[in-house]
């Protein structure tokens, strides 16, 4: 039997010109599949095949998992303080064996083992075929459509296939088999039994690496892409930033007559592509994002991370877009929440603030109205400016004296200590494993507390806009700590 068995490896290793330890390897797969069949569990058997004479062995085996984690595979795992009652010094991820009876090596075993090797001598090629065109450093895969399935169309590029999912083809376009098609390269699953490689053409990144591969002044340092949006197959906005202040990096971009700009668009479906220059100052970069808009004024709240745009009403159409096409894209290019709004409307919008900060002032420093307008003229928001802004700053409004100054800036503090101590005793009525979730702070705990929101299933069951109402976090936030929550339903 051992005999055989050499002489089997010795032939394999021949006919398939492979190494001998291939075939071993793939021979201890073969006789472990078998052996697995005359049990009705799902176990883990493993088979050693001695290399000079070609006796083996069978044994089952038992991985050692933590004694918290708990079995979740009874027919495969052994819990660490079981395993060291028959090995004192064993380690969680080792292995406890057992010695079982060995399959007869037969025609079965060595068939087994043929095709073990043939798929291994596959795979290996498959690897080195897909390391071979990573290895040229390529973001956009050019190849043929070969046919479609059901997840979307396979595309080949010499011996390499790719998947194009239908998510990911630009809307209404008409790929067929034979086409042509370009695609930027999203992701590579080398577990992948079908294409490893998978591609978009819906990707921000598609647009900026084929402008990068029209304009020259982009590989050479003298002109960077800084970011994209886009409606693919109708509109998009592309930053750029010159490095060399004698070039024009939107009309770089352009080119001349149009001819870059229009092989980008010949593309990717005729899509219309703004060409948008960024800027450092963030209000400037959301100005001519919104372009070709005209913007009167705009407000930035760092907190919120929002900005309020003004525009007259002959602009606000086309700041706006068609089904709010042009603000959503300029807020993605941007980063930044973008509101439209006509002057009547930021006016309004000012004086329901004024009229907040007006109702604290007059409540919480327990003055009139005349020195809560006072302290709105002259810039004050919040109880923390009046409190801890530098006495020289304060000192400067006219309509008050040193002593009232001083009284206001007591006032406030006191106010603020009563509120956080109020806030803290919110805080406690608050569940632990609520308050010990990932992203918590004492102001949202509060927040939520003055919303009932007092245990993790409390906010689980929240929709996103009631916890962005609630707490001013924004939606990805929102949706972010909403999943956190309902992590413990699924476990």
């Amino acid at each position: 039997m051992s005999r055989e068995v050499l002489m089997l490896v010795d032939a394999l290793a021949r006919e398939k010109n492979v190494e001998r330890e291939v075939v071993f390897e793939a021979l201890e797969m073969a006789l472990a599949s078998a052996s697995k069949k005359r049990y009705e569990e799902d176990v883990d058997i493993r088979v050693a095949i001695d290399r000079n004479s070609g006796e083996y062995e069978t044994f089952r085996r038992w991985l050692v998992v933590p004694d918290e984690a708990g079995l979740q595979e009874p027919d495969k795992e052994i819990l660490h303080f079981e395993a060291k009652e028959q090995i004192e010094d064993i380690e969680i991820g080792d292995y406890i064996e057992e010695q079982v009876e060995s399959v007869a090596f037969g025609r079965i075993g060595a068939q087994t083992a043929k095709q073990v090797i043939l798929q291994k001598i596959r795979d290996a090629e498959r690897e080195q075929i897909l390391n071979d065109y990573l290895e040229r450093g390529e973001k956009i895969m050019t190849g043929t459509v070969k046919r479609a399935d059901k997840n979307g169309l396979i595309i080949e590029s010499g011996r390499v296939e790719a998947l194009l999912r239908r998510d990911q083809m630009i809307p209404k376009e008409n790929l067929r088999s034979g086409d042509r098609v370009r695609g930027f390269i999203v992701k590579v699953d080398r577990e992948a039994r079908g294409p490893q490689i998978e591609l978009s053409r819906t990707a921000p990144d598609f647009l900026m690496k084929l402008f990068e591969n029209e304009v020259p002044e982009i590989e050479q340092g003298l002109l960077e892409i800084k970011g994209a949006a886009r409606d693919p197959g109708i509109r998009a906005k592309i930053a750029v930033v010159a490095h060399d202040k004698r070039i024009d990096p939107i009309g770089t971009c352009v080119g001349v007559r149009g001819t870059r700009v229009t092989a980008v668009r010949n593309e990717v479906a005729g899509e219309a592509v703004d060409i948008v220059l960024w800027s450092e100052d963030p209000a400037q970069f959301v100005i001519g994002a919104l372009a070709p808009a005209q913007v009167q004024s705009i407000v930035v709240d760092e907190e919120k991370h929002a900005m309020d745009v003004v525009v007259d009403e002959e602009n606000l159409a086309i700041a706006i877009g068609r089904s709010g096409q042009n603000v959503r894209l300029a807020s993605e290019l941007t980063d930044w929440h973008i509101n439209i709004m006509t002057p009547e409307e930021s006016a309004q919008k000012t004086e329901e603030e004024a009229g907040k900060v007006r109702a604290l002032f007059m409540d919480k420093l327990d003055v009139d109205q005349e020195v809560a307008d006072i302290l709105i003229e002259e810039g004050f928001n919040s109880l923390e400016e009046v409190a801890y802004v530098p006495l020289s700053e304060m000192l400067q409004i006219e309509a008050f004296d040193e002593d009232t100054v001083n009284e206001l800036r007591n006032r406030a503090r006191d106010s603020l200590l009563t509120m956080e101590l109020a806030k803290e005793e919110r805080v406690e009525e608050v569940s632990q494993d609520l308050r010990s979730l990932d992203g918590m702070t004492t102001s949202l705990i509060a927040k939520l507390a003055d919303n009932q929101v007092h245990t993790r299933d409390d906010l689980a069951e929240l929709a996103v806009d009631e916890l962005v109402e609630m707490t001013g976090i924004n939606e990805e936030s929102a949706k972010g700590m909403i999943m956190k929550a309902r992590e413990h339903w699924f476990n």
